[in-house]
């Protein structure tokens, strides 16, 4: 789990053009299911070490899909809310088509 979450995060980084210093903090979830660390520890593992980072699982919905993380990313940034790039990598695409990247 943490090399994925470490590729989600280096990708919103990337496709928003922000560096480590544009984060104030970082929100985590992750499904139920997925329980064998805390998806903070990728970003901790990127390096980022002063920002705080929480972790939260999400509601166990039934039909939701199963094994996904989720980064909700408090940013220092120049663009508008139009420029701001959502990632969703793999079959996490499905769950937002309007605004998946």
């Amino acid at each position: 789990m943490t090399e994925r979450v470490g590729e989600l995060l280096t990708e919103v980084l990337e496709r928003n053009g922000l560096s480590t210093e544009d984060l104030i903090s970082i929100w985590f979830t992750a499904t139920p299911d997925l329980h064998s660390d805390f998806p903070a520890a990728a970003a901790r593992r990127l390096g980022i070490a002063d920002v705080p980072l929480i972790c939260a699982q999400e509601l166990e919905v039934a039909g939701a899909m199963p094994r996904v993380v989720r980064i909700l990313a408090h940013t220092e940034t120049e663009l508008p809310r139009s420029g701001i790039q959502h990632v969703y990598l793999g079959a996490a695409a499905a769950l937002r088509k309007d605004i998946a990247q």
